[in-house]
């Protein structure tokens, strides 16, 4: 039986993920340091109210309210005991918003990094970070996700120990990194690294790709370094919403609703099957992103030159593919999608 995600891959040149998962509960109320999973008992409507804007914006995909459902983030809040439930009741409420939506729509359950670092420059070890996806994967899995969705992945080390877990619970998945200024993940990979490690997996994604990170040009820039590696599988890009800056208090994301229809475009010219936003990314935006897709003919795939002028300029000279310095490898206890 084809899964739900392939099914729609087979039938459409290109499909819209969703956008934020943090701007949209922080502007419900949501307080910072308050992990939203929590949200999934104890506001279950505005959870539904969280999915719902983005399939009612054009998303055939909508990812999950369990982006920080492992044991070792809900550790911090005295919660990994809390793992399956939370899981669960994330998958069912947007299970709930799919099946009503009249038209195929995919469950994606979101599954974040650890937040810990893998031996020997930290503690945490292959195979309990295994286990900790793996009982995540089941939690989503239990509540009706249609695929796993691994996002913002520093480490090569995570992103396989996922691939591991999502075998171990018979889901298919999809996976992407987060890059930085320096067109590297924060452990150091590149793009052309990711695609190599991607084609030697033993239980590979559906589909591959890059979130988050800087802004929506970087983002393109890496895509042009996976499409450069000459990979057959589905491409994923999930931009922020231009660049964070800090105003009266909070944190707003400047891209606007035309920036990030552009981008959209721009992603699905250069060869990207799957477009969607991450900080930042509204229901507004993602709205435009639809209309663009929609109506703009197909071009050819664009020029960094072209993507850099419709997008804004690059927060570094390079993207990290054609250095052959030893870059600095940095530790991070991997952020949360805003």
């Amino acid at each position: 039986m084809t899964d739900a995600l392939t099914k729609l891959l087979n039938s459409r040149d290109w499909l819209l993920a969703d956008g934020a998962t943090g701007t949209n509960l922080f502007n419900m109320g949501l307080e910072s340091g308050e992990p939203p999973e929590f949200w999934n008992v104890d506001k279950p409507e505005n959870i539904r109210k969280l999915y719902k804007g983005a399939v009612d914006a054009g998303s055939d995909i909508f990812l999950t309210n369990s982006f920080g459902g492992n044991a070792s983030r809900l550790k911090l809040h005295q919660a990994h005991g809390r793992v399956m439930e939370l899981n669960r009741i994330a998958a069912e409420l947007a299970r709930e918003v799919a099946d009503a939506a009249g038209r195929p729509i995919v469950v994606a359950g979101s599954v974040g990094p650890t937040g810990e670092i893998f031996e020997p420059m930290g503690t945490l070890t292959h195979s309990r970070a295994v286990e900790m996806f793996h009982e995540q994967a089941e939690g989503l899995k239990a509540g009706g996700a249609d695929v796993l969705w691994v996002e913002t992945i520093s480490a090569p080390e995570e992103y396989r120990a996922a691939a591991e877990a999502a075998k171990l619970a018979g889901m298919p998945w999809c996976g992407t990194m987060s890059f930085d200024t320096a067109g590297r993940t924060m452990m150091g990979t590149t793009s052309a690294a990711m695609v190599e490690m991607v084609d030697k997996l033993d239980y590979p994604p559906l589909a591959f790709g890059a979130n988050c990170g800087v802004g929506a040009s970087d983002l393109m820039r890496t895509m042009l370094g996976f499409v450069a590696q000459g990979s057959e599988r589905p491409l994923i890009a999930k931009g922020n919403a231009g660049i964070p800056k800090y105003h009266d208090g909070h944190i707003h994301y400047d891209g606007t609703p035309e920036l990030m229809a552009e981008y959209a475009v721009l992603a699905r010219d250069a060869g990207v099957k799957i477009i969607g936003g991450c900080c930042g990314t509204m229901p507004q935006h993602l709205k435009a992103m639809r209309a663009a897709l929609e109506q703009r003919p197909k071009g050819p795939r664009p020029t960094l030159e072209q993507i850099s002028a419709a997008l804004g300029g690059f927060s570094s000279a390079s993207d990290g593919t054609g250095d052959t310095s030893d870059a600095p490898k940095r530790e991070r206890r991997g952020g949360r999608r805003g």
